[in-house]
């Protein structure tokens, strides 16, 4: 561990505020100081880390604590700090926003507290003086416990305008002022009804982000934020059970990674490969063939964007449907699983063939479908599931999926201690299991003996 550590989270008032933007600027600014930086998101969001990891160069990390229990999350971000010199943690949502109205339960602020690390308040400068420090001292009294260290303003027109701000926070909120965000051209991120264009879909220049920290370097103090970020220790934590080391020995996993599918935790990834699996990547995309494999991860994406081209690569999908017939464990999410349907209707309205792997249809709609944490219980044996256990995990999705044959899982959405929700979802065909729910391995490791376990049946 690094003999110096630090750790902050970068918050903000609600979404939409400037996180993501300031985070990556923050992320180059530390980079180019020569620190070692690990740049983390709370929650489930694949963009945002996207984002952090075209920036910063290293694998940005999810914390998520709706998936993973506190011992296990506390023993993943140990571990990731063993190499990082600082760890820059953007929020999620508004600093109180959680899952349902409990501001201790999935909320940025609540994992600042477990975590132990210090939280940097971003607040909007635009069209307001005195007022802000209102806004901070009511972030700052809605939960006295936890340590609001610094403030950021972000959205200042000039230095004057900057300096009425820091003066009014610092006099009637007793918190310090750390700089400001001028409004800067060429740094705004691309978006789409999703959400953020995925970095990987963007042409990633180094330069504005380079250029943005170099105005950050003027406009904050970085010595007073490391000097507020130093830890004197980190979170205890322990690992659940583990497959073993020899889990996944002579195995080959085949990951679907390009345009159209690039959503993986990377926790989930290092976790497969500590089963002693190989990991190869490929292309639906743009690859005629499929690696030689034993277990293929179809993940989430966007293939709606791509369906003429993946529909029109007719040797890969035929290349999957025979490794589906010889027992080739195959695991799909959301994106996924819209690829292994056999069908799907884009958002202008064109159909396009798939996979067929899984019998059914998909199709893009105007609004969200799903969106949020959910649990999934195994109404029979799957591929990452016995009849019986439950997922957590999350879905988000414009598209539906209208099956063919009987899903296995029973999901429900409970908030506040009430079922809002309740569906099936989940389908297994063979040694193939595909469902719209994103999931977590770290939840519970041993779930992967079961996807072991099927690609070892058909050798």
């Amino acid at each position: 561990m690094a003999a110096n550590f630090h750790a902050f989270v970068l918050a903000g008032t609600g979404s939409g505020c400037g996180k993501t933007t300031v985070t990556l600027g923050l992320l180059s600014l530390l980079k180019k100081r020569g620190l070692r930086v690990q740049p983390c998101k709370v929650g489930p969001d694949y963009l945002d880390t996207g984002w952090h990891t075209a920036v910063c160069g290293t694998a940005s990390r999810n914390l998520d604590s709706f998936m993973l229990p506190v011992p296990t999350l506390n023993a993943l971000f140990r571990e990731q700090m063993q190499h990082a010199d600082i760890a820059v943690i953007e929020g999620v949502m508004g600093l109180y926003d959680g899952y349902g109205t409990d501001p201790n339960y999935c909320s940025t602020a609540a994992m600042a507290k477990q975590l132990g690390c210090p939280v940097i308040l971003l607040v909007d400068g635009k069209a307001v003086s005195t007022s802000i420090a209102a806004t901070v001292m009511g972030f700052q009294h809605f939960d006295p416990t936890l340590n609001i260290a610094g403030v950021i303003v972000n959205r200042v027109n000039s230095e004057t305008h900057y300096q009425l701000l820091k003066v009014a926070i610092e006099r009637y909120c007793a918190v310090p002022v750390l700089g400001y965000v001028p409004r800067v051209d060429g740094i705004a991120l691309p978006e789409r009804h999703l959400g953020l264009v995925t970095a990987r879909e963007s042409v990633i220049s180094q330069q504005p982000w380079q250029a943005f920290a170099a105005t950050l370097e003027q406009t904050l103090d970085i010595d007073a934020l490391l000097a507020l970020s130093q830890l004197n220790t980190l979170p205890v934590g322990e690992w659940p059970a583990l497959p073993a080391a020899d889990a996944g020995a002579g195995l080959t996993l085949a990951i679907a990674d390009d345009e159209a599918f690039n959503f993986y935790y990377p926790d989930n990834i290092t976790l497969l490969e500590r089963t002693g699996l190989k990991i190869v990547r490929f292309s639906p995309l743009h690859d005629n063939c499929l690696p030689d494999c034993q277990m293929i991860w179809l993940g989430g994406g966007y293939p709606e964007l791509h369906a003429a081209a993946l529909a029109g690569n007719v040797p890969m999908l035929e290349q999957l449907r025979a490794a589906h017939q010889r027992g080739v464990a195959i695991y799909a999410e959301c994106g996924g699983l819209m690829y292994l349907g056999s069908s799907l209707e884009d958002s202008q309205g064109e159909t396009w063939l798939m996979a067929d792997i899984i019998p059914g249809h998909s199709k893009m709609g105007k609004r969200l479908t799903r969106f949020g944490y959910c649990e999934a219980q195994a109404a029979q044996q799957t591929l990452l599931a016995a009849k019986g256990e439950v997922l957590r995990g999350h879905e988000f999705h414009y598209s539906d999926f209208t099956p063919e044959t009987s899903a296995v899982m029973n999901c429900r959405k409970v908030r506040d201690g009430k079922t809002l929700q309740a569906w099936s979802g989940g389908w297994q065909s063979g040694n193939t299991f595909a469902s719209y729910l994103h999931v977590h391995f770290a939840q519970r490791p041993q779930m992967l003996n079961h996807w072991l376990a099927a690609a070892r049946s058909a050798l």
